[in-house]
């Protein structure tokens, strides 16, 4: 079986309508698998981003409605114009419910799994957020331990006894046996929507987490979080209600909309990220198609980011990288940055004994900001590289 066959087609004119279009919207300029063409529809070698819908929203009764997301906002993405550089976009279609929820995140992770097998960074539109489960499970068979980032006002731990749901996916998630999560990382969580067992749980596993208001404080700050992500969720409800009324769980406070644009443009521009999603938007409850509009314009910013990659993630040579040395003074081991001359970003080396071979080699160059180094230089350790440290042991 194919597992392309999962992905219903496009729908075409219940999309597009009597709108019209010109030659540089995006209507005209990604190829499109439709119900027409789904049987001669092949990926190319030289594909780099495919559009997948799913349709499930079983896990999060509360939010009925946001099965029809993908297709609300394909009428809004359509319309975008071109970027700079945008090629070899493709839109697979929905994948529809299965018979379980199960059944639905089998369908997701094949799809999702063989997407990035082919060097193809899978866009995911829910739906509900539960489905970062199944994209976690997308990469159970690259052997490789991986990092999640949630953008997202709550962590989502929930009643670790109960099916999984909207609610309590990272508990699943972290308690996935062959275990290849290494970090998790929230960015945007509001204290009054978590639990202090919920941020006891957290800091035993060392896990990364950011208050909204240090998130909005300075947004370029994000950037080395979202660096370090191997795939992304993205809840539309941590937009605030008056620029994303869309979402059951949608509140007075949140990130605007310029600043959700820039973090999904953060995640594009990681060449470690091999894949995202968006969910929770529900169309039923939209405002003139403000939410679904908003979400088609995250996605043009996460592909403008896609398309001005430095490829400089230090995987590589460091010769092409500026090398800082930093002598602490409360330390026993200098801390070691450095600068890429490609892009300006900045990384840590974090050391970790008898690192070669490990599981966790990939892990020791950890993305960071000039802040950091900063912090370094006032004798300070900085708090990337004491959670990372503490990872490693």
């Amino acid at each position: 079986m194919d597992y392309l066959d999962f992905v219903e087609g496009v729908q075409l004119e219940k999309i597009i309508g009597s709108d019209e279009y010109q030659m540089d919207h995006l209507r005209n300029t990604i190829r499109i698998r439709t119900t027409e063409n789904k049987g001669a529809f092949e990926l190319l070698a030289t594909d780099k981003i495919a559009i997948l819908g799913v349709e499930e929203e079983r896990g999060n009764p509360k939010n009925a409605g946001a099965s029809n997301s993908p297709d609300q906002f394909r009428k809004y993405f359509y319309k975008l114009f071109k970027g700079v550089g945008f090629t070899d976009i493709v839109d697979l279609g929905n994948i529809k419910p299965g018979n379980t929820l199960s059944d639905t995140y089998f369908a997701v992770s094949e799809t999702v799994s063989n997407l990035i097998k082919n060097g193809i960074i899978p866009v995911i539109i829910g739906g509900t957020k539960d489905l970062t489960f199944a994209n976690f499970q997308a990469y159970k068979t690259l052997e490789q331990t991986v990092n999640l980032t949630a953008i997202d006002s709550a962590f989502n731990i929930g009643d670790t006894a109960a099916p999984i749901n909207s609610t309590n996916y990272l508990s699943k998630v972290v308690l996935h046996q062959p275990n290849f999560l290494f970090n998790f990382s929230n960015i945007g969580y509001q204290t009054y929507f978590v639990s202090q067992n919920e941020v006891g749980l957290i800091d035993q596993l060392y896990f990364d987490t950011y208050r909204l208001g240090f998130v909005r404080s300075d947004i370029r700050e994000n950037e080395p979080i979202i660096r370090n992500a191997d795939f992304v969720s993205f809840d539309i409800s941590s937009i605030r209600q008056s620029e994303a009324p869309a979402c059951a769980a949608a509140t007075p406070n949140g990130l605007f909309g310029d600043e959700a644009c820039q973090l999904a443009r953060y995640a594009g521009l990681s060449d470690k990220l091999t894949s995202i999603g968006f969910y929770e938007v529900n169309p039923t409850l939209d405002f003139h198609g403000q939410t679904s509009h908003l979400l088609a314009q995250m996605i043009w910013y996460f592909m403008d980011g896609v398309f001005n990659r430095k490829k400089d993630f230090p995987a590589c040579n460091k010769t092409e990288y500026v090398k800082y040395t930093v002598a602490m003074e409360s330390h026993k081991d200098d801390i070691v940055f450095y600068k890429s001359e490609k892009s300006d970003r900045w990384f840590m080396d974090v050391p970790y004994p008898n690192a070669t071979g490990s599981k966790y080699e990939r892990h020791l160059l950890v993305p960071c900001s000039y802040l950091d180094y900063q912090v370094a230089c006032n004798n300070e350790l900085p708090d990337r590289w004491v959670q990372t440290f503490k990872k490693l042991r």
